[in-house]
């Protein structure tokens, strides 16, 4: 494997997923976000009662609410405590904290009360829409991948909670969630070390979040599909859920083919040294 078909390879992942993209949001991430928009949005506050109570937790709703979506708390869960606003109607348009309901009366938050929600984790009955995922096996490489990692002189750590990340680029440290399976370890973990190799520099001041996102999850894919991995809607859908488009993706297409053939370069290189090149 030489630089020339490190680049192939690369320009063959670059332009299926750019085709992805043009065909807009899968169905599985519209029934997805659709799910997502079900859910209450929680104040600050009740983000850190419900992180303080049940670190693991991701989706957090009410008992009738998961009643409403086919779901029942099972026996014996204890509940998330939560501050739920009291709101009462306002006689006075210009008081406090007052808000305008669908009738177009005032109504403003006339104190708290404590409520409480479950974790989808705490429920059982129909299955929820998730976010598409990566298939099949790295094998190997993924061993290899951990090597590469700590070559690039970046420190690996997993962790039994990552605040509903998988993982995360810290600047010369990677935090990867446990649990994962081969593939969805393998992808997050090239997506963090493609953070770390291409916004953990001068750079990252002249990049947005959207910029950064697709750039990381545009060489996770690449990289992945080379290893033989398939994670096409996966990474589609990801770069399309941070605002990524076409021609976002193409004004980021040198630094993407850059990091993406290094990494390839880099593992297969890996694989020759031990004999086991596929």
């Amino acid at each position: 494997m030489n630089r020339e078909e490190a680049l192939e390879m690369t320009d063959r992942g670059v332009q299926e997923l750019i085709a992805a993209l043009e065909q807009g949001k899968s169905e599985q991430l519209l029934e997805y976000l659709a799910f997502q928009a079900r859910f209450h949005q929680y104040s600050f506050s009740n983000c850190l009662l419900i992180a303080l109570q049940k670190s693991d937790a991701t989706f957090v709703a009410g008992f009738q609410r998961w009643r409403q979506l086919g779901r029942f708390v099972k026996k014996g869960e204890k509940g998330i405590l939560i501050l739920a606003p009291l709101v009462r109607r306002q006689k006075s348009a210009d008081a406090t904290l007052a808000e305008e309901t669908e009738e177009g009366r005032p109504r403003a938050v006339a104190g708290f009360r404590a409520a409480y929600v479950f974790d989808v984790s705490q429920t059982d009955g129909e299955e929820l829409p998730e976010f598409s995922s990566i298939t099949g096996d790295p094998g190997e490489r993924l061993d290899q991948l951990k090597e590469l990692v700590g070559a690039r002189g970046v420190e690996l750590r997993y962790e039994e909670s990552l605040g509903g990340a998988q993982g995360v680029s810290e600047g010369g440290k990677i935090a990867i969630l446990q649990g994962l399976s081969p593939s969805e370890e393998f992808a997050v973990l090239v997506h963090e070390l493609a953070h770390e190799l291409l916004h953990r520099t001068d750079r990252r001041k002249e990049t947005t979040a959207r910029v950064r996102e697709l750039e990381a999850e545009a060489v996770a894919f690449v990289v992945t599909r080379a290893a033989g991995l398939d994670g096409l809607v996966r990474s589609s859908d990801y770069i399309q859920l941070y605002g990524g488009d076409k021609e976002l993706f193409l004004a980021s297409l040198s630094h993407i083919q850059r990091v993406a053939s290094d990494l390839i370069g880099a593992l297969l290189a890996r694989s020759a040294a031990t004999g086991n090149v596929s």
